[in-house]
């Protein structure tokens, strides 16, 4: 069973993808002690020791790749506040290969529970060549290793892809260093702000702009493959729904909507769009078929249906309706029928988004003049409170279901001043809040799938 999970992670870092060619996968090795394990959904952890050493050359001392690489994993993996780096100037006589088997009495008085050790050169038909062992130095014995070939513009991903591998391993959840953020960028005064989409890396490198800003854009969401962006551009106060392709920037008008309420999001198999709108003075849910365009109501209700978002199996759908005096947040099936409320708490609940994971359901919350990101349970029961501030809004979930980020704003001056935004995670354990940095001001995040 191990070796079958191992293969299916080396697959991962061996697909194909614009940065990535001619990989080739290197598997080992035996169980993995279960001592190690965390269990990540609640209370604070401490953090796992981890040594990342310098990755080598072919002469066998670290390469400035090779460093650039341990770097990114080591950044990665503290980042997730499960682990603590060792700092490298107190380690001894690292192996100088991969295929070298470590030194434990070096490494075990520096308290590492794991070690990650590997080597990196640019070949002469200018690829990367990478090759990585994880060790763990409690059994003294090597959990999995990998190795491939990458355009040297990959360097990044296959340090993410890296990360994502240990981190699974020791915490037996999977990972999510390997993904994209998209957000809106936004620059200039508070009347008068520059709107334009942007994506990045999910630790904010690789920065780019996918709009020029000439109109309004807004609530950017990834599809589950990660290759399209659903946004909304606003041409002459007109809301319009359209699709991006990341790879090629290609856009797609899927229509206008001059009664929407709450951008459209992905339905699980990526062939649906939900969104509200309003019609002589309700608003409802309507479903979009992309295949046909043909688009269906879900909701009819007299009172303010919103901000949809379907379970992983697309069986349900969470809204939030002031249908019962309140604005609280209820549970459908996905053809509108069986409604029921879930949140019962003081204050009101809104932008309801589902986890990968189907366990639980992010929220904003709004009680007091504050605002509040928190989660509960898909039954209503188990609410937790993970962030606050002035105005915080748009959570997004990791795709491991661990994770969120969200965007928190600034109180806005009599004079205009103000009204700053920016980029925050947290877990959902409420710990280890840190803001993302972005090049700009920043809103309303999106979080990818892991890439393919």
């Amino acid at each position: 069973m191990v070796f079958d999970v191992l293969r299916r992670k080396i697959g991962r870092l061996c697909t194909l993808s614009s940065a990535w060619m001619l990989i080739c996968g290197l598997f080992a090795v035996p169980a993995f002690s279960q001592t190690l394990r965390l269990d990540i959904t609640e209370g604070q952890i401490a953090p796992i020791p981890i040594a990342v050493a310098d990755f080598t050359g072919l002469d066998g001392k670290p390469s400035n790749v090779g460093r650039q690489i341990s770097q990114v994993i080591a950044d990665d993996l503290v980042s997730s506040g499960l682990f603590t780096a060792i700092d490298s100037a107190a380690f001894i006589a690292p192996p100088t290969s991969p295929s070298l088997r470590p030194n434990f009495s070096n490494w075990t008085p520096l308290g590492a529970k794991g070690l990650v050790v590997g080597s990196a050169f640019i070949d002469s038909d200018g690829l990367l060549q990478v090759e990585f062992a994880l060790w763990d130095v409690v059994s003294q014995r090597r959990i999995t290793e990998g190795g491939g070939s990458a355009e040297q513009a990959g360097v990044r991903r296959i340090a993410h892809q890296i990360a994502d591998f240990v981190y699974e391993e020791f915490t037996g959840d999977t990972a999510y260093f390997d993904t994209q953020i998209v957000y809106v960028s936004e620059s200039g005064p508070a009347a008068r702000r520059l709107k334009r989409l942007a994506i990045m890396d999910q630790d904010g490198h690789n920065h780019r702009f996918l709009t020029s800003g000439l109109d309004l854009v807004l609530t950017p969401r990834f599809s589950p493959t990660a290759h399209e962006i659903a946004y909304l551009n606003y041409f002459n106060d007109e809301p319009n729904v359209y699709l991006l392709d990341v790879a090629s920037g290609r856009t797609e008008r899927l229509g206008s909507f001059p009664g929407m309420t709450f951008a459209p999001r992905f339905g699980p198999d990526g062939n649906k769009l939900i969104m509200s709108l309003a019609e002589d003075g309700r608003t409802d849910i309507f479903e979009m078929d992309l295949r046909t365009q043909s688009i269906t109501q879900l909701t009819q209700s007299a009172s303010i249906d919103t901000s949809p978002s379907y379970s992983p199996d697309g069986n349900l759908i969470v809204f939030n309706s002031d249908r019962g005096g309140t604005q609280q947040l209820y549970i459908m099936r996905s053809d509108g029928t069986k409604v029921e409320r879930i949140s019962f708490g003081e204050g009101r609940y809104a932008t309801p988004v589902w986890s990968p994971r189907g366990d639980i359901i992010a929220f904003t919350k709004i009680y007091k003049g504050e605002f509040y990101i928190g989660v509960m349970n898909v039954d209503g029961s188990g609410e937790r409170l993970l962030a606050k501030g002035f105005l915080v809004e748009a959570p997004t979930w990791a795709p491991n279901g661990r994770v969120l980020k969200y965007f928190k704003q600034n109180p806005t001056a009599e004079d205009g001043t103000g009204g700053e935004t920016y980029i925050y995670r947290v877990d959902i354990t409420g710990f280890n809040e840190q803001r993302v940095v972005t090049p700009s001001f920043a809103s309303d995040p999106a979080w990818s799938p892991l890439l393919q």
